[in-house]
């Protein structure tokens, strides 16, 4: 399984303290993203002006030459293709440049989770899968969920459920928590600004009701794409239809940390330069109001 992240002692990625383990590759392309070093489900490069001293170690180590200094520092060389080989990585002096993705065994997963044990224990915490989206990695996310539970760990997947049904089915049965992400109701709108459809994600946050699973859902609130009354107002009707037990609503207020990233991967955050502001402290009680209106459980954050 191909994973770019370990956070060891969350606590706003379900109860308690966790480790959370992100994996590479997402359906999904979110114009806010935070991550977008987990789109695609291949190891990256990515590269840290800051750190770089312009020695071109770098760009010497490259056997593809597929890297040059410029006056904005080391730039990937337009139509030669990176083979990965992470040479230039492993020689950089300063670690200016890195490789983002690695592939590990379940054995070696499994002993990096087992050093946080007696904290996620002690806190009723756990493990959590995370993204990206893990359930495209669902034969390797199913193999890990079922050795954390042979093992007594607490299992939380947080997904975006854009995943065939019989994924969702699987997944379900192996562990004891969902985040579901939820992004806006109009299936256009939610095209627009993450590349897919919504359809899907609906019918299977109805198929994890029909199935009982305990999820929460989550929802970034940001100014200019889904926190107006509208959007709000449809979302928590939604959510008041569906037969689920544990009924709780976190509202994540949007910051712009993916702008940083993408210039780590020589990409561009929000080409289109869509509007997308934090929302206030009055959008947010408005936003928790509306969903309380409807009898969900609604906490800022987490």
């Amino acid at each position: 399984m191909t994973i770019f992240d370990i956070k060891r002692y969350a606590v706003n990625d379900g109860p308690g303290v966790r480790t959370t383990l992100f994996f590479k590759g997402c359906p999904l392309r979110c114009v806010w993203c935070h991550n977008p070093e987990s789109w695609t489900a291949k190891p990256q490069r990515t590269y840290k002006q800051s750190k770089c001293i312009g020695c071109r170690t770098c760009v010497e180590a490259c056997p593809q030459g597929a890297l040059e200094l410029t006056a904005e520092g080391i730039r990937p060389v337009e139509g030669v293709q990176c083979l990965l080989c992470s040479r230039c990585a492993e020689e950089c002096p300063t670690k200016a440049l890195e490789m983002c993705g690695k592939d590990w065994t379940l054995d070696d997963l499994m002993a990096e989770v087992e050093k946080e044990r007696d904290i996620m224990e002690q806190s009723g915490g756990g493990v959590t899968l995370c993204g990206g989206e893990p359930l495209m990695q669902a034969e390797a996310a199913l193999d890990l969920l079922r050795e954390l539970g042979r093992r007594g760990f607490h299992r939380t997947v947080d997904t975006t459920l854009y995943a065939d049904a019989s994924i969702v089915k699987s997944v379900a049965k192996e562990c004891e928590l969902f985040l579901v992400d939820l992004k806006l109701m109009d299936s256009e709108k939610h095209r627009f600004y993450t590349g897919v459809g919504n359809e899907k994600i609906l019918e299977n946050t109805r198929l994890l009701c029909d199935l009982g699973a305990a999820f929460w859902i989550r929802i970034p609130i940001i100014e200019g794409v889904n926190a107006d009354e509208e959007n709000i107002e449809q979302t928590a009707r939604f959510l008041s239809t569906l037969n689920w037990k544990t009924k709780q609503v976190n509202l994540l207020p949007y910051h712009d940390v993916g702008k940083d990233k993408h210039r780590r991967l020589w990409s561009h955050y929000n080409p289109q330069h869509l509007t997308m502001l934090t929302p206030s402290d009055e959008t947010l009680e408005r936003c928790k109001t509306a969903f309380e209106a409807y009898g969900l459980k609604t906490i800022i954050g987490g």
